[in-house]
């Protein structure tokens, strides 16, 4: 045998020995705690949880479980009025001692367990009728006490076979389980495991107080409102504290257990401590039956009991719900209203209380008394029982003193209540028989007229009870009709007959010789054990101090009482107090829910503090960039200027030039503003007198005043010497005056103010010039008299000049023009002179028009325009559009020009000949303006658009297009030679004629609205059809998950309560719960981004829109958020509730976490929210929610990416504490598992398949800086990499510091080797890259940094050869995917690929040109390999104005003739057609229509900011309304 297994069987052989020597005293069948086995044929029996036995049917209002109720009943409390209400202080016929009636209560609690609160939750609730003296002294009406019904057997009740039976929480034997306790575990609780004894507190004459191990029931004293362990003893009965006289009589039976085991110790010391236990419980027991049933039972009853005959197995001592009502009512009829207390000697004590001494302890103020007055010695218990054994009993009859009536400790929230009224409620509850149904069962004559009942009362009480039955004998109840009798005939039958089925029944009855209890001999001992020895076993009394039947008192006996009780002689009862659970929780739980729905406000004021930080590191960048920093001149003066009274003032530096300017510069040296002082006369300077003398007015009369703020008087003192000092040297005179600082701030004309005189200003110039309706102008009645001088006086500046066209001032243009117009020289334009280059440029004929263009660059004034002059004009508009045209290049267009005129033989033109030049451009030069900043919107309704768009035209002709009715006269023009958009030397002429023209052809839209409405919403359904089908299953699916889990909890959920209790709040929440169970699960799958590129080349995609893969993430984001705060609000309501919930409700909703010991009291709000694992992470979700939604916002994410990566990637976090938010199963089983595990799957196996390509350093091949912030990158392609044209990737670098992805477009082509992309600086990120690669960075390194790839992944931009004519509109950095795909469809079709897609309109929209070079080189490379005409190019430069401004008419001409010299743009160098101002895409798409008349689908596909790709989808819908081709509008921002 091995050494293990010696030492097991060791330890198993000692453990056996230990425990069989523990009782090797027991030689009987020890009887169970929890009474099960007490019979062997019927196991069950009289246990823990049996069910009462029904003596008569149950009478139930439906035959089941409904209690009868009003009004097939009376009121309960109008009937305890009417039966029980009487004086005190008659004495009991018998001459019953008090003593008697509260043992009887200690028997019933030995036997009976009924008060626990059955679940779900169910209520009996009383009505009190208005005006009730003690309940509803006010008169409201409104007083409702509650009645909760009793614990219930769940599997009856569900059908009239099987009605509704209660069940017995302790044992039904007399077995001492009100000493002992109805289970084992309780038991051990209360023994102190030494020398048998049970454990007592520190004076061993008292049990110990409770500790939470014995669930004692601890409900509030209703005379003082405390609760809590104190003053609660732990004892047998969980509600042997009831009041202090029953709680004697528990201490009693404590101390005889403890006295006989103390003297078994004495008599037999060998004995193990269990040995003593369990002989002295054997003892105690037979005594307790003994004294019980041949003691107490005859002197309550008046009659003898039948003598025993022996065990009968198959009696069935069940308890029953008759036994249950008639006994507790018939003793309670005997309580009398207070207990006397007296020593030995027969002195009877006072009881101090407040008020004064008192002769007896008051009853109703007894109940769960906390409070050790009376009970802080052993003596005081000794004088409650010895005080019982002397005073005589209320009568036997139906008056319950008021203390019971009126002053019966509350339930719930009410700390008083009805004894009798709860009795008739408990009555209805356990279905009791009629009173003539219960007198038929034990042999009495039923009820057959009213004054037969009780005539010893007076017949006013049987009449009133006769008209609350409707004089109907058979509906009276059997407890009034019991407590009516007169010497209660059938409560007496009740209870002997109960009493003797449980003695008989009883297996281990004490005399029962077969069982092996007790010999014969020992059982007549124990018959002769009577309660007068116990008291004088466990008290300092001695047998004479007792009568010999304590139960009695007779005349003769020793110490009579002083009087019977009444009332009046006692403490008046604490009244009626109303409970308010959520009494100073209002403000706390209202901090909380402001402070929940603030979480966005909070994590949106970190998103601000994080963008901020930000934006001032990316300036810090930018700084670090800028090579070189202009200083400020040492000669400069510092001041604040100050702008306004609700603008910052700024920090400035103040420069006085040698050519009589005041130059204003920023801390960087940046000239903010230049003050010429040529024009002034005199310079006016105020200066402030207030105290400090630090402001200074420099007076500027046409333009805005300078305001300058010093430091100290001493700076402005010494600004004002060398500004004196200057202005001698400069022959200019100075005055100065002064006046209060406010004065002079009211008196400057700051910045602002000059805004708004120039705005009235250009309001009133176009008022003049255009039939524009006065009031929309302003009319001078209008304004104030002030107003209207200062802006008709009013002057431009050359800035404010320059400013008003939106260039710079020194620029050519502005120089040529402002010279033009300054006709007096002063350096200003006036109101006039400002009108009459104005009224030229509104109304004026072309001639007049190109007569001021020939003034405006005649510089010598010669009346001749020489090539020089011709070219300054030339590069003055150039310079406007920001391009570096070399002079060469100007000069071939010059050369072009005149030599397309016939003057390539001159030097230079007359008018006359630079008319002619532009005369085939006559109608540009007539609907030619010049285009003003700041123009109110009213005048832009007379401002006319030209468009551009492809027509299908005969060669030579002129469409005659259909006046817009909407639009005002616009005109129609046709491009003579060499305007077709895509005609080439040497190349067949295109088969179609493309045009210019002003205005689509409208003809097909002739239809009423509603037909125009119904075709745009079936052409939405035709473009959406997948998304709407997709997004209606989810939905459909997230309803009905909702409405199941609220069907399921308002209706079919397991009976707890809970719907009942938080209706509104429970299924909100639950149906809530389960919507975001299943969003928050399946959004995993809109993020498996290969699974998606993989998914998009099958069937699938026909069914599913994979590219809206992002958009619907962000849909169910959105409706998981409202899910989530719909979840918050129904818990918010369910913690209200839960708050306010009483301990027996909330015991019966989450059993698993709350335990009903009566205290009544429920958790606070705080506890729900922080003290619990659910409310807790719920917190946390808010707080996460809060901050990944916030983060995810179009703004932080653009501001901070960083930001939103790493918020975003709490994911994880949150996805661990929903599951252990759904962990704790307070209300339901986890089921978020179920939604969560398949979608996670995938999504686990995505991402790794994407960490496993992220671990792969990529070389990056070639790094290049280009113009505008692109930085180009290729590098190597990985081996199995397969993309398409439009697909992106995501790529991370290392050597920034950070492991943040981010996406970009592929420029390169499918048939390339190596991968590319254009990614532009516009972020920290992309700087920080761009300035990694740069020539410095890289020397310093010594190679090019690697790249990690992640992709590539699908997008819509990839389904352009789906369609056979696909429309590609990019915008800024937004053309990268169509790099790609120009270059992979020049390459396919150069190889002959077999291709659906037979023409590609590629529309570039561009600030300018210069900020995508390396397109134009791209986009130069797609036309030399095109050889088969596939790619139409269009480009439009946007920052150019408006198309009938003078400066873009000028350009347009220019550029159409040098592309008719050189066959390309003179912008791009491309030989695509140049726009100017934004893409028209309606007349675009429309002339697409009637190109391709055999289309019936053309794909749109676009790519850039919001705006632009807003203004695609707006064109699309308005031409989908028409019944030719349809535009797929497919669209990615960035």
């Amino acid at each position: 045998m091995q050494p293990t297994e010696m030492l097991c069987l060791t330890v198993v052989l000692l453990v056996t020995w230990t425990l069989g020597g523990a009782q090797e005293n027991i030689f009987w069948e020890v009887q169970r705690y929890d009474g099960w086995y007490n019979n062997l044929l019927h196991h069950s029996r009289g246990s823990v949880g049996a069910r009462l036995l029904r003596l008569l049917p149950a009478n139930y209002a439906d035959g089941v479980y409904q209690a009868l109720q009003e009004p097939h009943v009376p009121n309960a409390r109008q009937l305890s009025n009417v039966v029980a209400r009487g004086p005190s202080g008659l004495p009991s016929r018998r001459n019953t001692t008090v003593l008697a009636v509260f043992f009887g209560f200690h028997v019933l609690s030995d036997i009976l367990g009924t008060e626990k609160p059955g679940c779900p939750a169910e209520f009996l609730n009383i009505h009190i009728p208005s005006g009730d003296l003690v309940f509803d002294p006010a008169g409201t009406g409104d007083v409702v006490l509650p009645f909760q019904r009793i614990h219930w057997a769940l599997e009856t009740g569900q059908s009239p076979n099987s009605p509704r039976e209660q069940t017995n929480e302790v044992t039904g034997w007399l077995d001492g389980s009100s000493i002992y306790g109805p289970s084992h575990s309780w038991s051990d609780a209360l023994r102190s495991f030494s020398e048998g004894q049970l454990a007592s507190g520190p004076d061993g004459r008292f049990p110990k107080e409770t500790d939470g191990r014995v669930p004692m029931w601890k409900a509030l004293d209703p005379s003082t409102g405390l609760g809590g362990p104190h003053g609660i003893y732990d004892l047998g009965n969980a509600w042997g504290n009831e009041n202090r006289f029953l709680q004697a009589e528990s201490i009693a039976w404590f101390r005889y257990h403890n006295h006989l085991a103390a003297e078994l110790a004495q008599a037999h010391p060998s004995w193990s401590d269990e040995d003593i236990f369990q002989h002295t419980r054997k003892r105690v027991i037979a005594t307790f039956q003994s004294i019980v049933l041949y003691e107490w039972l005859p002197t309550l009853l008046g009659r003898a009991v039948p003598e025993y005959t022996g065990y009968q197995q198959h009696m069935d001592p069940s308890l029953s719900p008759e036994f249950v009502a008639a006994a507790g009512l018939f003793l309670a009829t005997m309580v009398p209203p207070g207990v006397y207390k007296r020593d030995p000697s027969c002195q009877f004590q006072n009881v101090s209380s407040p008020g004064g001494p008192f002769p007896a302890m008051r009853l109703c103020n007894s109940f769960w008394s906390r409070e050790s007055t009376g009970m802080q010695q052993a003596e005081d218990v000794d004088g409650l029982l010895l005080g019982m054994s002397s005073q005589i009993a209320e009568r036997e009859d139906n008056i319950l003193v008021e203390d019971l009536q009126d002053y019966w400790y509350g339930p719930l929230k009410y700390s008083r209540t009805d004894f009798m009224a709860s009795w008739l409620q408990r009555g209805r509850d356990l279905g009791l028989p009629t009173y003539n149904q219960a007198r038929e069962r034990f042999g009495l004559q039923p009820l057959q007229n009213w004054m037969d009942l009780a005539p010893h009362l007076e017949q006013e009480v049987l009449k009133n009870v006769a008209d609350l039955y409707a004089n109907n004998t058979a509906r009276l109840e059997m407890l009034p009709g019991g407590m009516l009798e007169a010497d209660s005939p059938l409560f007496s039958a009740i209870i002997l007959d109960q009493f003797v089925r449980l003695r008989d029944g009883d297996r281990f009855w004490f005399e029962n010789t077969k069982n092996g209890l007790f010999t014969a001999a020992e059982a007549r001992d124990i018959r002769n054990t009577t309660f007068r020895d116990v008291l004088a076993a466990v008290t300092s009394a001695n047998l004479a101090d007792f009568q010999s039947n304590v139960f009695v008192w007779r005349e003769g006996d020793p110490c009579p009482q002083p009087q019977q009780l009444t009332s009046q002689l006692l403490a008046n009862c604490t009244p009626m107090t109303v409970l308010d659970y959520f009494e100073g929780s209002g403000a706390g739980f209202g901090i909380i829910i402001v402070v929940l729905f603030c979480l966005p406000l909070v994590s949106l004021f970190v998103a601000w503090i994080v963008a901020v930080l930000r934006k001032r590191d990316f300036k810090k960048l930018e700084k670090k960039k800028a090579s070189v920093r202009r200083e400020v001149a040492s000669e400069a003066i510092h001041a604040m200027e100050w702008h306004g009274p609700k603008t910052d003032s700024s920090p400035v530096y103040i420069q006085l030039q040698a050519d009589k300017v005041l130059k204003v510069l920023d801390g960087r040296g940046s000239v903010l503003r230049s003050i010429s002082l040529k024009a002034h006369g005199k310079v006016e300077v105020i200066l402030s007198s207030n105290k400090g003398n630090k402001a200074l007015l420099l007076k500027s009369p046409k333009e805005y005043d300078l305001v300058l703020l010093f430091n100290e008087e001493a700076d402005r003192s010494n600004f004002m010497g060398k500004l004196r000092e200057y202005l001698r040297k400069s022959c200019l005179d100075l005055l100065v005056s002064e006046m209060k600082e406010q004065s002079l701030l009211k008196r400057a004309v700051t910045q602002e103010q000059r805004k708004q005189i120039l705005e009235t200003f250009f309001r009133h110039l176009f008022a003049q010039v255009l039939d524009i309706d006065k009031s929309d102008a302003g009319e001078l009645n209008f304004e104030s008299s002030q107003k209207a001088k200062e802006s008709l006086t009013c002057e431009l500046s050359r800035a404010e000049f320059a400013e008003a066209l939106g260039l710079k001032a020194h620029s050519m243009f502005v120089d040529s023009m402002f010279s033009l117009a300054d006709k007096d020289g002063n350096g200003y334009i006036s109101f006039r002179e400002f009108l009459d280059i104005l009224v030229v440029f509104m109304k004026g004929s072309s001639e007049e028009k190109s007569k001021v263009m020939f003034r405006m660059y005649d510089i010598d004034e010669n009346g001749f325009l020489s090539k020089e002059e011709f070219l300054r004009m030339l590069r003055s508009f150039i310079e406007i559009s920001n391009n570096c045209l070399s002079r060469e290049q100007a000069e071939q267009v010059t050369e072009s020009m005149f030599q397309a005129s016939g003057f390539q033989d001159r030097d230079e033109l007359t008018w006359e000949d630079f008319h002619y030049m532009l005369r085939d451009h006559d109608s540009e030069l007539r609907f030619t303006q010049l285009c003003i900043k700041g123009v109110p919107e009213v005048f832009k309704k007379n401002l006319h658009n030209r468009v551009s768009f492809i027509k299908k035209e005969p060669r030579g002709t002129v469409s005659d297009g259909e006046k817009d009715p909407n639009l005002d006269t616009v005109a129609h023009y046709k491009d003579r030679e060499g305007q077709e958009l895509r005609k080439r030397p040497g190349r067949k002429a295109n088969q179609y004629q493309l045009h210019l023209y002003t205005e689509a052809q409208r003809k097909k839209y002739q239809r009423n609205k509603v037909q125009q409405k119904i075709q745009e919403f079936k052409r939405f359904i035709e473009n959406y059809r997948r998304h709407i089908v997709c997004v209606v299953l989810f939905s459909a699916i997230t309803a009905g998950l909702f409405v199941e889990r609220a069907y399921y909890y308002a209706f079919a959920s397991p009976s707890t309560g809970i719907a009942q209790t938080t209706f509104v709040g429970i299924i909100i929440s639950r149906g809530s719960a389960a919507c975001i169970s299943f969003m928050y699960s399946y959004i995993l799958l809109t993020m498996c981004r290969n699974l998606i590129t993989t998914l998009r080349e099958t069937f699938l995609n026909h069914y599913i829109p994979f590219d809206a893969a992002v958009d619907f993430h962000r849909w169910i984001a959105m409706a998981a958020l409202i899910f989530s705060v719909l979840h918050t609000a129904g818990h918010i309501v369910n913690v209200y509730i839960f708050s306010v919930m009483p301990l027996s409700v909330l015991s019966c909703l989450f059993s698993s976490v709350f335990m009903n010991d009566g205290s009544q009291l429920p958790q606070k709000y705080y506890w729900w929210v922080f003290q619990t694992i659910p409310g807790m992470t719920g917190v946390l979700l808010l707080i996460i929610l809060a901050i990944m939604y916030v983060f995810a916002t179009h703004h932080f994410r653009r501001v901070s990416f960083q930001a939103f990566w790493i918020t975003h990637h709490l994911y994880v976090l949150l996805y661990v504490l929903v599951i252990i938010h759904g962990s704790y199963a307070l209300v339901q089983q986890p089921r978020f598992h179920i939604y969560f595990i398949i979608p996670a799957l995938i999504y686990g196996a995505d991402k790794l398949l994407s960490l496993s390509r992220k671990k792969v350093e990529i070389n990056v091949v070639k790094a290049e800086l280009l113009p505008s912030g692109v930085t180009h990158l290729r590098f190597q392609r990985p081996q199995d990499f397969d993309y398409k044209s439009g697909q992106w990737v995501r790529i991370a670098c290392m050597a920034l510091g950070t492991t943040e992805y981010h996406p970009f477009t592929l420029t390169s082509a499918p048939h390339e080797d190596t991968l590319s992309l254009h990614i532009r600086a516009v972020g920290p990120w992309t700087t920080r890259l761009r300035e990694l690669y740069a020539p410095e960075s890289l020397a310093l390194l010594g190679k090019l940094p690697k790249l990690y790839l992640d992709g590539p992944f699908g997008e819509g931009h990839q389904e352009w050869h789906k369609f056979e004519v696909s429309v590609l509109v990019g915008g800024g950095i937004g053309v990268t995917p169509f790099a790609s795909i120009l270059k992979d469809l020049v390459f396919k079709s150069s190889i002959n690929s077999k291709l659906m897609c037979k023409k590609i309109y590629f529309i570039w929209v561009t600030r300018t040109q210069r900020q995508f070079e390396w397109l134009a080189d791209i986009i130069r490379e797609v036309e030399e390999a095109d050889k088969n005409e596939l790619v139409s190019v269009h480009i439009y430069i946007t920052q150019l104005a408006e198309k009938f401004d003078l400066r873009t008419t000028m350009l347009y001409i220019c550029e159409r003739h040098f592309q008719k010299v050189l066959n390309k743009s003179l912008f791009t160098g491309l030989r695509s057609i140049t726009h100017f101002g934004r893409p028209p895409f309606v007349p675009f798409f429309d002339s697409l229509q009637e190109v391709h008349p055999e289309v019936h689908k053309i794909g749109v596909f676009s790519c850039g900011p919001p705006g632009m790709t807003k203004s695609v989808e707006k064109a699309c819908q308005q031409l989908n309304k028409k019944d030719q081709a349809y535009f797929s509008h497919h669209y990615e921002n960035f």
